[in-house]
């Protein structure tokens, strides 16, 4: 799901000057995050996956930029039949497929990001022990994906 949208915007990058940005995978984050939480309404998606209301409220609102992976994850899955959990392991090999097809290691990722994470905070939150925002995968993966040959 998450990872898709890398995939629907280096379709989009027809030229390098078209390189995938940071922006622009938030933007389709938070578009994709919005959509399924309008889909499902608000207060079934609290009941359905204990996400905290007010941030069920910023995803409805388009504003996911701080929202965990696990809660946005939560969130596109709730109205399919996918698992929220699914959905984080798959984005998780996907950054660490990327990551050793781009040849890069989690110092290389730090210094190129905006968050302000070291090397071995970048690798706790692709391992999924700490947390990591919308916004930092949207950092992550442009990186990774800028990178691939």
């Amino acid at each position: 799901m998450f990872h898709e949208v890398v995939a629907d915007a280096e379709a989009g990058a027809e030229s390098e000057s078209d390189e995938v940005t940071a922006a622009a995978l938030l933007a389709s984050f938070e578009t994709l995050v919005s959509e399924a939480a309008a889909e499902i309404g608000r207060d079934r998606l609290v009941e359905k996956t204990g996400i905290d209301g007010s941030a069920v409220d910023a995803a409805i609102e388009g504003d996911a930029a701080g929202l965990r992976l696990e809660d946005g994850a939560a969130i596109v899955a709730a109205p399919t039949d996918r698992d929220g959990d699914a959905v984080v392991a798959e984005v998780r090999d996907h950054l660490l497929m990327g990551m050793a097809t781009a040849v890069l290691d989690v110092d290389a990722i730090a210094a190129a990001i905006d968050a302000d994470l070291t090397g071995q905070e970048v690798q706790q939150a692709l391992e999924g022990r700490a947390p990591m925002t919308l916004g930092q995968l949207a950092e992550i993966m442009a990186v990774i994906e800028r990178r691939k040959p």
